[in-house]
């Protein structure tokens, strides 16, 4: 059996793949369409690159636009035997038929008020025989006896085989009951998923100064630490739990990021001890702005942060974005950009300032094709 070919299916970046899926998932909704109508959907990519991460987003795009509460079931079929997804035999209560108990992941709410995600992750990681236990599921919403919901959609995800992970070709059979997406790494979408979520300030500083590093996964070589979108929110928790300073955790983070990257990021964070106060900034003092990218990257991501942390503030807020004026034109443009990210409606209320509107009218145009 041939490889299945990448060259022939859509690439789509993170943020991309969540805004389309989750508007066809919510159009279908609204106009009555059954999930069973629409085709279930593939995600390929390398390790790493936010696949599961993008389901629960999602997820939460569905609930928000649709008001219904939804739950994702997350099976890894690499630990299912095929027997596994029928469920257990068990006599009837007459004991003349057996009959098949229906496994924990098929108990799902089938209420209106409801959306159910069945996520087959890592579907390539399992072999063959598993693989062709899922047939069922992607076409008919079924596996034996048991049915799925007529609330629920199913999405399945996986690595490519020439990633060199865990992975199995698939067969034609299954690949042809799905809808394929090939999921890319883009340090803007990442960026609006990490200050969102509150990315620790100096990654997406460096990142922002070096967004070639968002991933460097290379199946060429024997290398286990990488980065990745993955390895680096695991590095952002690993800051967080030594309050901030990469020295204390340097070690820990080679480990996740490697020992040359890890490196860079140390360098990296001595820019932040010869920053203007953020404090200052938002107390309304206009501290001389830093002339080098490397600081005003690591400004504007310090900045962010700070304003994610304070938004309600609308006052000190305010002061940031009289500030952003001082600033070069490109990297003005670049704060602005990261506080529509804060949260879906922070773009509303920066149009409350008045330095906000002053901005756009001066400097506006260079968004011109960039929001």
């Amino acid at each position: 059996m041939s490889d299945l070919k990448m060259s022939n299916i859509p690439q789509i970046t993170v943020g991309k793949t969540v805004d389309m899926l989750s508007g066809l998932y919510c159009n279908s909704v609204k106009n009555g369409v059954p999930f069973k109508n629409l085709p279930s959907v593939m995600l390929w990519g390398p390790p790493g690159v936010g696949k599961s991460q993008a389901v629960r987003q999602i997820a939460r795009k569905i609930e928000t636009g649709t008001g219904k509460k939804t739950v994702v079931t997350d099976v890894r079929l690499l630990l299912f035997n095929p027997i596994d997804l029928r469920g257990i035999p068990t006599a009837n209560a007459d004991k003349t038929l057996a009959i098949w108990l229906k496994p924990q992941i098929f108990h799902m709410d089938g209420s209106p008020d409801t959306v159910n995600i069945l996520f087959l992750d890592e579907i390539s990681a399992a072999p063959q025989s598993v693989q062709a236990a899922a047939y069922q599921i992607t076409l008919d919403r079924v596996v034996g006896e048991h049915k799925l919901p007529e609330n629920c959609i199913v999405l399945a995800a996986g690595n490519r085989v020439t990633d060199k992970s865990v992975a199995f070709k698939m067969p034609k059979a299954l690949a042809n009951r799905l809808m394929h997406i090939e999921v890319e790494g883009s340090f803007k979408s990442w960026k609006e998923w990490a200050i969102s979520h509150g990315i620790n300030q100096k990654i997406i500083g460096f990142l922002s100064f070096r967004p070639n590093y968002l991933m460097n996964f290379d199946p060429s070589t024997d290398e286990l630490a990488f980065t990745t979108p993955r390895s680096w929110e695991m590095a952002s928790n690993l800051l967080s739990t030594f309050g901030g300073s990469i020295d204390d955790c340097f070690t820990l983070l080679s480990g996740l990021v490697g020992v040359g990257t890890a490196m860079e990021l140390r360098t990296w964070e001595k820019v932040y001890k010869d920053l203007p106060s953020v404090e200052d900034i938002f107390d309304g003092k206009t501290p001389a702005p830093p002339s080098s990218p490397d600081a005003l990257y690591a400004l504007v991501s310090a900045m962010t942060s700070y304003a994610r942390e304070h938004k309600k503030d609308l006052f000190r807020v305010g002061n940031s974005v009289a500030y952003a004026l001082r600033l070069p034109p490109d990297f003005s443009m670049v704060l602005m950009q990261d506080y529509m990210c804060i949260d879906p409606e922070y773009k509303s209320t920066l149009m409350t300032f008045p330095d906000f509107s002053r901005w756009l009218s001066t400097k506006g145009s260079l968004m011109n094709g960039r929001t």
